[in-house]
């Protein structure tokens, strides 16, 4: 993305033609830059909320131009002429202000994925905005303009504050990274990633219908401003949009087209049809209009849906429905006819729905007999039953709904801990496959299923195995599901995976790792349980296509004393410079974070990595590496740069 410095050099001719205008005029028209100044901070607070992920830099930002306030105030109070230096400094100031607005801007009204990918990128706008800030307040003609000792104080502390903000090694929410690294780059696209999906969406908060339908509209923006470039990158952006519609129970569509425009409209644009006579979720005009318990009207075909999600709320309103009821809207069906008739207006046609309750029925019918079969007393039967509800659970999200429904996460639970090894690897592979679904999620928790897990983790199938790290993975999005996987030694049992398991065992033991030691306390256990070597060896084994993920574990761990402690060996220094300088670009990154964690606590790490020849590669990371690279590399250069006046 272009950066929003451009035009920063070519603005000193129209600067001057202001300041030229400004000296010609009397003293009230050279106070009208103070007022316009005072009207860019005064909008920026009008702002409101920003983006999450941009949230604290953005708060803070508008937090230091509203200190600004009384400078101005004094300015506008000053009894003599405000000289041309004066007049300059406060047209250089707007600019400054004029870009924080732009950025602030973005990070209020831009996509919200956009923003989340291009974290690194964002932040290096984020750090321009400051430099710029500084420089202009650095310049401040305080005699000129009369500056109390009291503002110039405030002003300086400002100037300090911005310069510590600089200088922040990261702000950056890990797991937040590690989610949207594994949903845009991993290959096995298995059903545990759609857990990932639906954490996302709550991050970013993007699970409501409103949200989506004001992202949706973001994200056309954002490809209107491409204009093509970075294709890859924003198919990247629809496609995960799309699936956060998918998991609102909203009709996925081509989201460039008019968001707010239905689809049989688009060969007749002229005609408008009344925005009450539109489904909220699918934005289609409505032929069968049903009224739910909150006094919402949808679409019969699209609400049932979002019920068949297991959710019991009103999609617009998101409070809780004291029923699942629907009942009819008569009156609005006949109001939508009339219009219809009146405009020559066809409606969509839509299937009978008495075909569909009939074959709803009936596979449900299908699926409670599945469900009594797992508790039967022939094994035959047990294996077509668990194998069968395997394959439905994987299909779409009514049948984890149904399944659950109809008692069948208690006997899969049992079949975990059946001498039958295959049996045990469909159950524990249809458990995955339920733990989508996030009520399901601590319906299996609570079942006692964790322990059983981690049992078939130690002693079932390779595939079983596998999957059962795929399990815990997909349970410990919930919290307290982290701390219950650690106290029942979970954590050994993913190690050994990581260590001996396939390519795709080790892949899974990984990620589960990673949001497993996201939990403070899993850290040490993962370090008592032996990580660190298997580590080393992935970042070693560049064969094996894992050197990122273990870098990162090995980045969460380096927060907890004993991990540093383990970690930061001589020989592994070593490694990471040897990474540093010969690596890919993102191994690059992961590197210098890594070793950026460890130095920050303890210069004795920098000073092994000056001895291994680190500084030059860093120097070259500034110039040539990714976004983030090189934000990690200026402050490993800082930490250099300290380490060497400490007498």
């Amino acid at each position: 993305m272009v950066m929003d410095e451009e035009r920063e050099d070519g603005g000193g001719e129209e600067a001057m033609e202001e300041i030229n205008v400004l000296g010609e005029s009397n003293q009230p028209e050279k106070l009208n830059v103070v007022q316009e100044i005072v009207g860019v901070i005064e909008s920026v607070a009008q702002f409101g909320d920003y983006r999450r992920t941009q949230k604290k830099e953005c708060y803070g930002v508008v937090r230091r131009m509203k200190h600004l306030l009384p400078l101005f105030e004094e300015i506008r109070d000053l009894e003599r002429p405000i000289p041309e230096t004066g007049i300059a400094w406060l047209c250089n100031l707007k600019k400054a202000l004029l870009l924080a607005k732009k950025l602030l801007k973005t990070c209020n009204e831009g996509s919200k994925i956009y923003l989340a990918l291009e974290t690194e990128a964002v932040m290096i706008r984020f750090y321009a905005v400051h430099e710029k800030l500084i420089q202009a307040l650095d310049g401040l003609p305080r005699d000129e303009l009369g500056v109390s000792d009291e503002v110039r104080e405030q002003l300086e502390l400002m100037c300090l504050q911005l310069r510590r903000a600089r200088r922040r090694t990261d702000t950056q929410d890990i797991e937040l990274a590690m989610d949207m690294m594994v949903v845009f780059s991993k290959k096995d696209d298995r059903n545990a990633d759609s857990a990932i999906i639906e954490r996302l969406a709550k991050k970013l908060d993007l699970h409501t219908i409103e949200d989506l339908k004001i992202e949706t509209i973001a994200v056309r923006n954002l490809v209107g401003e491409r204009g093509g470039q970075n294709a890859e990158t924003t198919q990247h952006i629809i496609d995960l949009l799309n699936k956060f519609r998918q998991v609102a129970g909203m009709e996925v569509t081509n989201v460039l087209d008019d968001p707010v425009m239905p689809k049989m409209l688009s060969k007749c644009p002229s005609l408008m049809i009344p925005h009450e006579f539109l489904c909220p979720i699918t934005l289609e005009i409505m032929t069968d209009p049903v009224i739910v318990a909150s006094g919402q009207t949808y679409e019969r075909e699209s609400i049932q849906k979002w019920f068949d999600s297991n959710h019991r709320t009103c999609p617009k309103t998101r409070q809780t429905l004291a029923h699942l009821s629907l009942a009819p809207n008569y009156a609005l069906k006949n109001l939508i006819l009339q219009w219809c008739d009146k405009n020559n207006f066809q409606l969509p046609k839509k299937d009978s729905h008495v075909g569909q309750e009939a074959s709803s029925a009936e596979h449900k019918e299908e699926i409670l007999s599945l469900v009594k079969d797992l508790s039967s007393c022939l094994l035959e039967m047990q294996r077509k039953a668990v194998k069968k509800i395997r394959m439905l659970s994987k299909e779409n999200p009514e049948n984890r709904v149904l399944i659950a429904e109809s008692g069948g996460i208690s006997p899969l639970v049992q079949l975990l801990s059946y001498p039958d090894s295959k049996i045990q690897e469909h159950a524990v592979t249809a458990l995955l496959n339920l733990s989508i679904d996030e009520a399901n999620k601590k319906h299996i928790s609570r079942k006692g299923a964790i322990p059983a897990i981690i049992e078939v983790l130690q002693k079932g199938s390779i595939e079983a195995r596998e999957n059962s790290a795929a399990a815990l993975f997909s349970l410990s999005m919930l919290d307290e599901n982290k701390e219950t996987v650690g106290i029942s030694d979970g954590i050994p049992p993913l190690v050994d995976l990581l260590q001996n398991g396939t390519i795709r065992g080790k892949k899974d033991a990984a990620t589960a790792v990673f949001n497993l030691s996201l939990n403070h306390a899993n850290k040490g256990r993962a370090i008592s349980a032996g990580i660190v070597p298997p580590l080393r060896q992935l970042v070693k084994d560049r064969n094996l296509g894992m050197v990122d993920e273990a870098l990162s574990i090995f980045s969460v761990l380096a927060t907890h004393p004993d991990g540093r402690q383990e970690i930061g060996q001589l020989s592994f220094i070593e490694t990471l410079v040897q990474i540093i300088r010969e690596g890919t670009p993102k191994n690059k990154e992961c590197s210098a974070a890594v070793l950026l964690e460890l130095g920050s606590n303890n210069s004795s790490f920098i000073l092994a990595a000056l001895q291994f020849g680190v500084y030059e590669h860093l120097i070259e990371i500034t110039k040539s590496g990714t976004n983030r690279a090189q934000r990690k590399a200026k402050a490993l250069l800082q930490l250099i740069s300290n380490s060497e006046q400490i007498p």
